[in-house]
């Protein structure tokens, strides 16, 4: 039986509760600005619902519609059958922002929140303690908020929402900037809530997340265009994904793209690290036009997979003219004749604060033309390595080169050969885009005659041209980081550094980024990349995982997957929850996961005896087991392999 058809009949098998969350042609206006379009969706008690979409496409004035923070125009909004201004008791609510007190400790933010919510003392202890320990957070109460890492943070933020016990969960873009251990830990804490009855309602511009979720709305402009369990909308997409790897990625993917109003098989063509995707209509038809493109040289190697949510989202986006433009960059000084030399070179790099080892005798090697990702949970060295690499920080030892010089790292000539887009900091929010792009124009020594064209083409890319007057920090945080990312790269750097530059960014956006990367790789920059987001690791195309300070694995996309070894395993199961804690019981707790009604299991056996020896565990505990297939390993599921696998070796980050 297929995965749709399952997945439907386990959605359908709970009781008609009654909904804890109905919205009814809801509307919200600004102005002439209409936010909200008439949407409609019932969310049902323990569902855990996600609504997805770019900026722009209304979630957050939805949130603050069903938070009762914000009035609709028009339209019915019931928490539990009780109009949401008057059942904010019922609700908790995660914002993107980070809400809680830096200068309180862990504990007294949740006793704040908790006495605020009108919770008895005795309850805010009790149940601080629960939510902390869930979260292997009970040690850290006494931490300020403010020393908290990014994932930390969100775990906190969410603990002091469960505090008042809320009926339903609202979460927008609850894990922006978290790393994927964290992302995992926090994932699989929402599903045991869920189990146990609390409706969750989440916005993330993750399509990975978006998996997890039980049922995903898709929204654009208002509106929601598509519905239902991620199954069901990759089951409907009626396309094949064909994975081609060739040695020529960016020849190949030039051959291959195609106009839009061309109607062969080839709907969509997609660079990654070591391969392109490549969407057709007819597999069949697809392999035939794909040789046609390669008949003379060595053909391609050619792997058929089903979609990804992903590619329903940009497919779905792209229906509705919501296509995203590259304009060429106005590129006067391109570095093709440093190709295949060495941009970055570190040797046995060590750097040491007082009697803690930050970082632990990295090697590493990157070339110009070469798009290098560094991955690593909080606390495992990423940010102390880069501040080395990029001569912010000397090393306690070790050897550093970068574009050519291994003397003075922070010399003017070597500034001007460098681009850094930092997650912390890129530009300054009291300023106009104009004036930060004047500015940085200034600093990284633009010419003049060439600073106008510069500022035009960031305006284009980031889809602000005639708004260089807004100040910016009232843009929303994709659009923020797409004039970021702009103003690191107008000097035409030779090494760029990019720290999360797509965090909190949709999908459609974020192709947009990767296609101008990966112009910039052609034309001979070095790239070193960092993202907590690993779908988006695929694109790079050498991957290095940083943990405890070392430098544990390296490859390709493809090679770090291979070197894992054991199986992927996708159980549709009638009980999940208490599939995955009773598997957790008999394996290492990192080798299960939920997705949706799904269940990941992650076996060191062949996949026939890891299938029979899995299923009969589920079937002795009671449980029933409507179908299982093996899956290729994601990104994710390697670097919590790799991560894990560490740990249990005694190596441990500083957050350990």
């Amino acid at each position: 039986m297929s995965t749709v058809v399952e997945e439907t009949r386990v959605l359908s098998s709970p009781g008609a509760e009654r909904a804890s969350v109905r919205v009814v042609d809801l509307w919200k206006k600004y102005g002439d600005t209409e936010a909200v379009r008439g949407i409609s969706f019932e969310v049902q008690p323990g569902e855990i619902f996600g609504l997805i979409g770019p900026d722009g496409a209304g979630k957050t004035s939805t949130f603050q519609i069903l938070g009762g923070v914000m009035s609709a125009t028009s339209g019915i909004t019931e928490i539990y059958s009780k109009a949401s201004r008057d059942a904010r008791s019922l609700v908790g609510y995660l914002t993107q922002a980070f809400s809680l007190y830096p200068d309180l400790t862990v504990g007294e933010n949740i006793r704040y929140v908790g006495d605020l919510r009108r919770v008895p003392p005795e309850e805010i202890t009790s149940r601080g303690h629960e939510y902390l320990s869930m979260f292997d957070m009970d040690r850290f109460i006494g931490r300020l908020a403010g020393k908290l890492s990014g994932g930390m943070k969100q775990k906190l933020s969410l603990v002091a929402a469960l505090v008042a016990q809320p009926r339903v969960l609202l979460l927008d873009e609850p894990t922006t900037g978290v790393d994927p251990v964290s992302r995992r830990e926090f994932w699989d804490t929402l599903a045991h809530l869920a189990d146990n009855g609390l409706t969750i309602v989440v916005a993330t511009p993750y399509m990975d997340e978006a998996e997890r979720c039980h049922r995903v709305a898709l929204m654009q402009l208002g509106e929601i265009h598509q519905m239902g369990t991620p199954a069901e909308l990759r089951g409907g997409l009626g396309l094949k994904r064909m994975e081609v790897r060739t040695a020529n990625l960016s020849e190949a993917e030039d051959r291959l793209d195609t106009d839009e109003k061309d109607k062969g098989p080839i709907v969509d063509v997609q660079r990654f690290g070591d391969r392109l995707d490549v969407m057709v209509s007819d597999v069949e038809a697809g392999r035939r036009e794909i040789d046609s493109k390669f008949n003379q040289g060595t053909p391609p190697e050619i792997r058929v997979a089903d979609p990804t949510l992903e590619n329903v989202f940009v497919a779905t986006l792209r229906s509705l003219g919501q296509e995203t433009h590259t304009p060429p960059f106005p590129g006067e000084h391109p570095h093709q004749d440093l190709r295949g030399k060495i941009a970055i070179d570190a040797k046995h790099l060590t750097k040491k604060f007082g009697d803690f080892t930050a970082v632990k005798g990295i090697n590493l090697q990157i070339q110009y033309g070469e798009i290098y990702g560094l991955l690593g949970a909080n606390g495992a060295g990423k940010t102390t390595a880069i501040k080395m690499l990029c001569g912010l920080l000397a090393p306690t030892l070790g050897d550093m080169t970068l574009a050519g010089e291994s003397g003075s790292l922070r010399s003017s000539s070597v500034r001007e050969r460098i681009g850094y887009m930092s997650q912390k900091f890129s530009l300054y929010d009291d300023l106009s885009i104009e004036e930060n792009l004047e500015f940085f124009g200034g600093i990284y020594g633009v010419p003049q005659s060439e600073l106008a064209a510069k500022k035009a083409w960031v305006m284009e890319f980031s889809g602000l041209k005639g708004k260089e007057a807004l100040i910016t920090g009232t843009l929303p945080g994709g659009w923020k980081q797409r004039v970021a990312f702009g103003a690191a790269i107008m000097h035409e750097p030779s090494v760029l550094f990019l720290d999360e530059p797509t965090s909190g960014v949709d999908p459609l956006a974020r192709r947009a980024f990767w296609r101008m990367i990966n112009k910039l790789a052609d034309v001979g920059t070095a790239v070193l990349v960092t993202t907590h987001y690993l779908e988006e690791a695929e694109q790079c195309n050498r991957l290095g995982f940083m943990v405890a300070g070392e430098l544990v694995t390296e490859g390709t996309p493809s090679g770090v997957k291979k070197q894992q070894g054991g199986h992927l395993l996708e159980f549709l199961v009638d009980k999940p929850q208490a599939a995955a804690d009773m598997l957790k019981e008999k394996m290492d707790r990192w080798r299960v996961s939920i997705f949706g009604y799904r269940l990941h299991v992650i076996t060191d056996e062949d996949a026939e005896t890891g299938q029979r020896t899995v299923t009969k565990l589920l079937t002795d505990a009671g449980i029933v087991v409507h179908g299982v297939q093996e899956e290729s390993y994601s990104l994710e599921d390697v670097f919590i392999a790799v991560v894990e696998k560490n740990r249990a070796s005694g190596k441990f980050a500083a957050e350990d």
